[in-house]
């Protein structure tokens, strides 16, 4: 039977997982509508089109193998997430975005961060 801390890990490593692919897919296949969020041109600034595809497939790579992955390949989801998450938090901070929108990637970054770690620590993956 699954215990209290498990089934807590479980919740926080699919709502992970849900909020990685969603994130993912939108910088995958939507980087213009999420840099217009974030406020920066798309048009001035071409270059993180390429850079949100790349954190998009990074990032839907990753919360499918946190959602569908067999054991192995999701306990080293479970492993590395808190790690990329942190750096997120890092990269949100210094990527000279507006103050607004440094705060809230900076934000949603940080509760990835506590959501792998208590996913990392309480799931029966």
């Amino acid at each position: 039977m699954i215990d209290q801390e498990s089934r807590l890990g479980n919740v926080a490593r699919i709502l992970l997982a849900a909020i990685r692919c969603v994130n993912g897919a939108g910088a995958l296949f939507a980087p213009r509508l999420l840099l217009r969020g974030l406020g920066a041109d798309p048009a001035a600034n071409p270059a993180a089109l390429y850079a949100f595809r790349m954190f998009g497939v990074r990032t839907l790579i990753i919360g499918i193998q946190l959602l569908l992955g067999p054991g192995e390949v999701r306990r080293q989801a479970l492993r590395i997430a808190p790690i990329i998450h942190a750096s997120d938090v890092g990269a949100a901070v210094l990527a000279g975005l507006p103050a607004r929108s440094t705060r809230t990637a900076a934000v949603i970054s940080l509760a990835n961060t506590v959501l792998a770690l208590i996913a990392q620590s309480r799931s029966d993956a």
